[in-house]
């Protein structure tokens, strides 16, 4: 199978093995980390991306177990939780990488081969709850999209793409996509595309400046994106360039669906989600080829904000909500882990 519909994350005895996502599908490369600020590095160089991070982070702190399995108890708890830090401060707009720390260090305790056992528990036990999360997900999703027709997609949603599609085909439905290629890195065109492709799904790749004219021709049933993140008013954080096409997708009527498996309890709006912003010099180059002369500066804000009155539904782990009941999502009193 396609290893990014797969594993793209391994913990060994040596280390983490991450699927170098930079080349996928040219290239098949592992990038062999063995230290936990390794995986951080990598996350920040963009090895991985999407739920990558999340899983990356899941065993980059049973590495830091490992690295701290000499020490007593209360040094390898603080230890733990410095290098918890560490990961998440690789990514800070997407919260996942916060929860993966939780999910390890709820778990890990004592020393020697029990820290290191009870820190695997707790990875193995976020690994598990994240993907049946982006199952429930994924069948929310494909309930919203018609029985036939056209979806458009930015950027690299991972498993809850493949989620939603694999619900849709089961459901009989029959969807054909549009795909960003996604500058600078391409992930749209590289990982969505070809994910799906090699899924049975009719696809379609346009440029990132075509998705207006795309959603005005009536081809696009449905604008479907992840969320790095969702606010507590409805505010969707994602790949930049959503922002642009939800605008549009409002303008043509055409209902936007954020996916994300909870909204964050501690950000209340957008103007509380930190960005991300990325060396400019990337979006001077696709592929290791410079694209514009040495005489310019590029600008890369990784994220936007899109308002909630540009988004029709945000779609969770428990069904789907309108954005400004997005809130409710926590009636159940499930803390904000």
């Amino acid at each position: 199978m396609n290893p990014v519909l797969a594993d793209s994350v391994r913990l060994t005895d040596t280390g983490v093995y991450i699927l170098d996502r930079r080349e996928f599908p040219f290239q098949r490369n592992w990038v062999m980390c063995g230290t936990a600020e390794d995986v951080a590095r990598a996350i920040e160089d963009l090895v991985t991306q999407s739920s990558g991070p999340y899983f990356a982070t899941l065993y980059a702190m049973v590495l830091a177990a490992r690295e701290a399995s000499g020490l007593r108890p209360h040094a390898a708890r603080a230890y733990l939780e410095q290098a918890g830090t560490r990961l998440i401060r690789a990514r800070s707009t997407n919260n996942h990488l916060r929860k993966a720390v939780h999910a390890v260090l709820s778990t890990a305790a004592g020393s020697g081969d029990d820290l290191v056992a009870s820190a695997l528990a707790g990875a193995e036990a976020g690994d598990a709850l994240y993907r049946a999360r982006c199952r429930a997900l994924g069948t929310y999703t494909a309930d919203l999209l018609p029985f036939e027709g056209g979806v458009l997609t930015h950027c690299w949603a991972d498993l809850y793409l493949v989620e939603t599609v694999s619900a849709a085909q089961h459901m009989g439905k029959r969807l054909r996509f549009f795909c960003t290629e996604t500058r600078p890195y391409l992930q749209g065109a590289r990982l969505t595309a070809e994910t799906l492709a090699e899924m049975g799904v009719e696809t379609t790749l346009i440029t990132d400046g075509m998705g207006a004219a795309v959603l005005q021709s009536g081809e696009v049933d449905a604008l479907v994106t992840a969320a790095d993140r969702v606010t507590m008013d409805g505010h969707v954080v994602n790949k930049v360039g959503t922002l642009g096409l939800a605008v549009a997708a409002s303008a043509f009527n055409v209902p936007f669906h954020a996916l994300v498996q909870a909204p964050d309890q501690d950000v209340l709006t957008g103007a509380d989600v930190p960005i991300e912003y990325r060396p400019g010099d990337e979006v001077l180059h696709t592929l290791g080829h410079r694209t514009a002369s040495d005489k310019v500066r590029g600008l890369y804000p990784a994220f936007d904000v899109t308002p909630p009155r540009f988004v029709t539904t945000i779609v969770t782990d428990r069904g789907p909500f309108e954005p400004h009941r997005i809130a409710e999502y926590y009636e159940e009193g499930e803390p904000n882990q």
